[in-house]
């Protein structure tokens, strides 16, 4: 009990349960099928790029050019296929983005690994150069005319739910799939590898990891590279869903999953964090941004909210950490 009271995803659960409740009494509408539907759809970016974060943050880092790879990666991928006009299997749109996000991603690590600087700082760097490259060099615009592979998997459904007492229909897309897939790999590597383990070493100290004899420049290069391949995935993902090519449709994106994946319990300065966590903070956020008007605030106080969540949330992470150097420092002293 004592153990569950000190973790951040016991209050994220217990206040995402009080917002259900509230919205549900105000409205009446929260756990209808359509309002559910809805809140999965949106949890689909969200949590596919907060795998990745989870993991950077765990590892030390702290990544802000996953946006730019993401635009970047599927922005370049659309143009070729339709150069291409490409009519096979749509995988390979998936594949073809996340190959050039790991690239991308790679080259982050590779820089990381290279000069040893703060990650905020080499990523926000390498995030504008991506940007500068698409909007410049491939003349980044709206591209409403999909291939047609891709058009076809925006139309493709898991299942539909009507709500007769508003008389809308809503609809969950089939690429929630990828989602639970990206959920699964990320626990499965984090706690069930000894690639997991290097990099909770990584993020608690990178010189006992490095005595523990792990490859500190093997394992940035994977943490970078899987954000990187995740961030080309949940690009093409987020081309799917809107129906179309837009090149500016993840800007702002940091922030949220870096505040998402630290308001459930995840350590800034890294070395602790679970995939449970993460997504019940990406859940909150998500939460709030879209359930609001449930609640009939207007839509732009749902960032008011959000920040003041994020605040208290990263707050107690922050109180958390001070309070275990004290206890540290109590014992050294007493020894």
């Amino acid at each position: 009990m004592k153990n569950m009271l000190r973790r951040n995803e016991f209050y994220v659960s217990l206040t995402i349960l009080a917002l259900s409740f509230l919205i549900q009494n105000k409205s009446g509408q929260f756990y209808t099928g359509n309002n559910m539907i809805d809140l999965a759809r949106s949890m689909i970016i969200p949590g596919m790029l907060c795998m990745g974060v989870l993991i950077e943050i765990i590892s030390g880092g702290i990544d802000v050019s996953f946006p730019a790879i993401a635009m970047l990666s599927m922005f370049s991928t659309i143009k070729l296929l339709l150069y291409m006009d490409y009519q096979g299997p749509v995988i390979l749109a998936f594949v073809i983005s996340g190959l050039i996000g790991l690239v991308l991603g790679a080259l982050n690590g590779g820089l990381i690994s290279l000069l040893r600087l703060p990650t905020l700082i080499i990523t926000l760097g390498t995030g504008s150069i991506y940007l500068g490259f698409m909007q410049a060099v491939l003349k980044s615009r709206v591209i409403s005319v999909l291939p047609a592979p891709v058009s076809k998997l925006s139309k493709n459904y898991l299942f539909t739910a009507y709500n007769k007492e508003l008389g809308i229909t809503s609809s969950l897309p089939s690429v929630f799939i990828l989602l639970i897939v990206t959920v699964v790999l990320a626990y499965f590597i984090l706690n069930r590898t000894m690639l997991g383990r290097g990099i909770y070493a990584l993020g608690g100290d990178i010189v006992a990891c490095e005595r523990a004899g792990f490859n500190i420049t093997k394992l940035q290069f994977f943490v970078y590279g899987f954000m990187g391949a995740l961030a080309g995935v949940a690009g093409m993902t987020r081309t799917v869903l809107t129906g179309s090519c837009q090149p500016t449709t993840l800007i702002g994106f940091e922030l949220t999953c870096i505040a998402a994946v630290v308001l459930g319990g995840t350590r800034i300065t890294g070395g602790h964090g679970t995939v449970k966590g993460a997504i019940l903070g990406a859940l909150l956020i998500t939460m709030v941004s879209n359930s609001l008007i449930l609640l009939g605030v207007p839509t732009y106080w749902s960032k008011f909210v959000t920040g003041i969540i994020i605040i208290i949330g990263t707050g107690t992470s922050a109180y958390q950490i001070l309070r275990q150097k004290k206890k540290l420092n109590a014992s050294a002293l007493e020894d």
